[in-house]
């Protein structure tokens, strides 16, 4: 999905859906869409993968949505990537954002 095609989704008000802006070590961010069970990854013209810097790149290129739609920072679980440790099903941490505003 693109952000064009993003954009034209939320102005439709197709199926409710959820914006992930997925935090990776190394300071890359990545977005992608929440539909249901399924998570389209947010892609450039050329089908890349969507790069923004940070939260604050994100909120900026997200401006010009036609309606407010949940938005997420979503961190894997450092246990997993740092030592290994997994014990049964572990969710990311999800944090709630506002799309118009830093504060």
């Amino acid at each position: 999905m693109t952000l064009t095609e993003l954009c034209a989704w939320v102005a439709s008000g197709q199926e409710p859906l959820e914006l992930e802006l997925l935090s990776i070590e190394g300071g890359i961010y990545l977005l992608q869409v929440r539909v249901g069970s399924a998570v389209h990854p947010i892609r450039t013209r050329t089908g890349q993968a969507l790069q923004l810097r940070s939260v604050t790149h994100a909120r900026e290129v997200l401006e010009d949505l036609p309606a407010p739609v949940p938005f997420y920072l979503a961190h894997c679980v450092v246990h997993t990537e740092m030592c290994g440790f997994d014990h049964g099903p572990q969710e990311p941490l999800r944090v709630p954002l506002a799309l118009d505003s830093a504060w």
